[in-house]
């Protein structure tokens, strides 16, 4: 514990005793310092309410509480500490009962590409999540930022979860998970929440169709399918720029081959070597391999998203079957 938050907790404890567990008290000093400085964009803004929020909860936090916190905060608080405190009791009331967060212990991290690593984490207790949900994740390295990732897989045995993670320009949670970030090292991942991604029905066929780290809960949701009494048909459209930016494909083609129920479809936007059928961009592929009836998926950048809304409404896909995330960065 830095000293700093070693004096925010024990003045909250004086006030309040046994309100915070001291081992939590860093985490959340440096969570509620973040929220008062500002600067993050919307969905690490989001994150890091739905962090304090269930924190909120799970320290059984109440608004006679506020003069305490605030407080223990000062002089960094100042007169901004209402306006978050009010903040935090909303994403309060949005979130359930549990922890605050879930301390993980990375125990793989792989260099996938120049800017990709995939990391494998596991939960010093279970973390309950669906395939296509965000996990708010947090590295001590840059305390107090949070960012949204999807688990790659569902659920597993030994609770372990696989992140795919890219360095973004401005990201520093992102640059740091990717960069800095090595097995051993601890991270907490706040409580998983909807995404737009989830599986809506158990019938109908699938157009999976993948950008970048985007790949992550759709590859999650292959996973859901596998595990249903009967296969559904899923063709999942994998995009990037050239062969060797297909950061997963060992992972893909074990996918394939173990289903013949799955068609995984790789879109080439700038890659001279590749075939025909596999050159032009995920949505333009998408597009061509649409059938009627199907529920489409898309994952990916800013621009690919927007294209996606695009172009699948031009070739016919029903408002009710389009499923783009709601929340998150890829």
């Amino acid at each position: 514990m830095t000293e700093e938050a070693d004096r925010f907790w024990a003045a909250v404890e004086d006030r309040c005793p046994g309100l915070l567990p001291e081992r939590d008290a860093p985490l959340l000093h440096a969570s509620l310092l973040r929220l008062l400085a500002g600067g993050d964009d919307r969905a690490g803004r989001l994150a890091l309410l739905r962090a304090l929020g269930c924190a909120y909860r799970s320290f059984g936090l109440r608004p006679w509480h506020a003069a305490a916190v605030g407080d223990a905060l000062l002089p960094a608080a100042g007169m901004g500490w209402w306006r978050a405190w009010r903040l935090v009791e909303r994403a309060a009331a949005r979130v359930g009962d549990g922890p605050a967060w879930w301390p993980v212990e990375v125990i793989d991290h792989d260099r996938a590409a120049d800017t990709i690593a995939t990391l494998t984490v596991r939960p010093w207790r279970r973390l309950p999540f669906r395939a296509g949900q965000a996990v708010p994740v947090s590295t001590p390295r840059r305390p107090g930022r949070w960012r949204w990732l999807s688990p790659a897989n569902m659920p597993r045995p030994d609770g372990t979860l696989e992140f795919h993670v890219r360095a973004l320009p401005a990201g520093s949670v992102s640059h740091s998970l990717v960069h800095e970030v090595r097995p051993g090292e601890l991270l907490h991942l706040g409580a998983p929440q909807d995404s737009g991604l989830e599986l809506v029905d158990d019938g109908d066929e699938l157009l999976l169709v993948a950008g970048g780290t985007g790949l992550a809960p759709l590859r999650a949701l292959v996973e859901q399918v596998a595990e249903a009494p009967a296969g559904r048909r899923v063709t999942l459209v994998v995009g990037a720029r050239t062969f060797v930016d297909l950061y997963d494909a060992i992972a893909l083609d074990d996918l394939q081959q173990a289903h013949d129920w799955l068609r995984i479809v790789p879109a080439f936007s700038d890659d001279p070597e590749a075939g025909p059928a596999e050159q032009g961009t995920a949505i333009a592929l998408a597009t061509y391999h649409h059938r009627s009836g199907q529920h489409v998926h898309v994952c990916g950048p800013p621009a690919m998203l927007a294209a996606a809304r695009r172009w699948l409404s031009i070739a016919g896909v029903p408002a009710a079957h389009q499923h783009l995330p709601t929340i998150g960065e890829r």
